[in-house]
């Protein structure tokens, strides 16, 4: 059949009726190191173009590779925390192709010799039943060690892209950066929930990563960034004995290629099969390729046919040494892991008292380590869920980054929440105030106190003056004064409004209140 490059896609009830999806998940993590792979130059990120390069990561001629030790107590211990066999031996490959960021023209990697090998995952997602969770186990093929290539900056297009540039720039102070490249076997039997088991395994993913503390994770950099195999087989029939759907050859597949964000790898997956399927179903075939990412429209573009290993042509690194970490290191390395980040979540949902749809909604919002903190500052769990749920994580969904890298932007910490919180248990604001003062902060004016200072919010202390707010608005409502005194204590909700607006806002409510049932002889 011949190949067709329409763009047209399905919807995706109509794609699953047919097909089944499977899937592919290739996450390339950058290592916290602070030197590169194979050389002692620097990693930090954002410097000025070419400052951090050396004849190693330049490979110039006669520069030889030294393996970063750092680097690969990192692999070790990742390869561990997804229940991996860990090489007792194993080498580097050169793996040759031509890009203008790989100033050596190979990249050195591994190919049949990975550090860490057979693995899984398990990924927790909400229940069909809309009740709690149900885990869904994702296979590890490997985990192996890799340096990182150059960055290429395409100027004067209107997309970003090499397609109608004027020129292009190539910096290369990324080039030698330490990988871990972690890939899946392929994953079936998630049919119509395959974008949201993708999406949960890259977030599980980055929750590990961050407790081992051998990356920032930091999708929107670049730090950690997945690439999305997809393809499509026709659904098979039920067969009592088992899966007859695994025996179902797989269909030709498409990567998508550095998707930087757990939302957008979810967009990713889902779009792919609405295409795939419009593709086949059009009688059409699918082009092993990679594709393009478009964050703006939510939709992939062609990029370049895809390369099978044959291709890259690998051969062992002959400047380097096999790597053979002793069995009393790997045991070191395991006995040294933290706990796992489902089973910290459990600890703390049961320390914090969340319901599990609590509970989802703080890892929805990527918000475990900032509660963490803020109840440690001394703020108690439900305060700290509900000041970090509300308007910081409805700016960070507004801006698309994740709650963590938001607070940093914005330079609000889990102290300030605990210091706002603090001032509402002390009874200088009220909720409404308090949320003022949080946007204050937000908008960075300063601290809570320095936020409520600047602005003068504070609940009026004094009793005298809002007896007098309660007595003139008893006077000005006899009607509702009447229900109140007849037993009907929630029209109380009235007056208590009405006193707000006549302290303008800096009234406590809960004392107005006490003050109406007590002026009305009735009892709350």
């Amino acid at each position: 059949m011949a190949t067709t490059t329409t763009d047209e896609v399905l919807g995706y009830d109509e794609a699953l009726a047919t097909f089944d999806p499977v899937m592919g998940l290739e996450v390339h993590v950058e290592l916290g190191t602070s030197t590169k792979m194979f050389c002692g130059c620097a990693t930090g990120f954002g410097a000025e173009p070419n400052t951090q390069v050396c004849p190693v990561c330049l490979g110039l001629p006669g520069a030889l590779p030294v393996v970063n030790a750092t680097a690969v107590e990192s692999a070790i211990r990742i390869g561990l925390a997804l229940n991996c066999e860990i090489a007792q031996w194993c080498r580097f490959a050169r793996k040759n192709y031509f890009y203008p960021d790989m100033p050596k023209n190979f990249q050195t990697s591994q190919y049949d010799e990975p550090i860490a090998f057979d693995g899984y995952l398990d990924v927790d997602i909400p229940a069909a039943s809309g009740e709690g969770t149900e885990t869904f186990r994702v296979e590890i093929e490997r985990a192996h060690m890799e340096e990182d290539t150059g960055k290429s900056l395409h100027v004067g297009g209107s997309t970003g892209r090499i397609h109608g540039a004027e020129y292009s720039l190539v910096d290369f102070n990324r080039a030698g950066i330490p990988l871990i490249e972690i890939v899946t076997r392929p994953i079936v039997g998630a049919g119509e929930r395959a974008p949201e088991v993708a999406k949960a395994y890259v977030a599980a993913l980055r929750d590990l990563l961050r407790a081992l503390d051998v990356s920032d994770v930091k999708m929107e950099q670049g730090s950690m960034r997945c690439d999305v195999n997809l393809s499509l087989r026709p659904k098979a029939g039920e067969d009592p004995a088992g899966p007859a759907q695994l025996e179902v050859p797989l269909g030709t597949r498409t990567e998508t290629k550095n998707v930087n964000s757990l939302r957008s790898v979810e967009r990713a997956v889902r779009y792919e099969v609405c295409r795939h399927a419009a593709v086949l179903t059009g009688g059409g075939s699918i082009l092993q390729e990679t594709r393009h990412w478009h964050e703006d429209t939510g939709a992939t573009t062609s990029g370049r046919p895809k390369s099978d290993a044959d291709d890259y042509r690998y051969f062992p690194e002959p400047d380097l040494v096999p790597v053979a970490p002793s069995r009393e290191w790997v045991e070191e390395l395991r006995a040294s892991l933290p706990e796992p980040p489902a089973e910290r979540r459990k600890r703390l949902q049961d320390d914090w008292g969340y319901s599990d749809l609590e509970m989802r909604d703080v890892l929805n919002a990527g918000a475990v380590e900032l509660i963490e903190a803020t109840v440690a500052a001394g703020a108690k769990p439900q305060a700290a869920r509900k000041w970090w749920l509300g308007e910081p994580s409805r700016r960070a969904n507004t801006q698309g980054v994740d709650l963590v890298t938001y607070a940093e932007q914005v330079g609000v910490t889990p102290q300030h929440v605990a210091e706002l919180e603090s001032m509402v248990g002390a009874g200088r604001l009220n909720d409404k105030m308090a949320r003022q003062v949080l946007e204050g902060v937000l908008d960075g004016e300063g601290t809570p106190t320095a936020v409520a200072d600047a602005r003068g919010l504070e609940l009026v202390q004094d009793d005298g003056a809002l007896e007098a707010a309660v007595d003139k608005v008893i006077e000005a409502n006899p009607d509702v004064a009447d229900k109140i005194r007849g037993g009907k204590v929630q029209a109380a909700g009235a007056l208590i409004g009405q006193v707000m607006k006549e302290m303008r806002g800096q009234a406590d409510a809960g004392k107005a209140r006490e003050i109406i049932l007590a002026r009305l002889g009735a009892e709350g």
